[in-house]
């Protein structure tokens, strides 16, 4: 079935490992992942933002060894 967008789509830009999909689709699975830490509102994306923090404390402990395993999927 097609897909039917109402309304405005904005894509900023997409990475050599990116994914835009509009219509129909079995499966998508990331070919590779990446793990990042950061504060409170470090990550927001967006055209007019605010972010108002009063104290951030990120925790950037990690117990397990594999955190994600795509190794099958090539």
């Amino acid at each position: 079935m097609p897909a039917v967008i109402i309304g405005g789509v904005k894509v900023t830009s997409v990475g050599g490992n990116g994914t835009v999909n509009m219509g129909d689709v079995l499966q998508i699975a990331p070919k590779s992942t990446s793990k990042s830490n950061s504060g409170a509102g470090g990550g927001n994306t967006g055209d007019f933002l605010q972010t108002n923090t009063f104290c951030s404390v990120t925790n950037t402990f990690d117990a397990d060894l594999n955190g994600s395993n795509n190794i099958a999927n090539k």
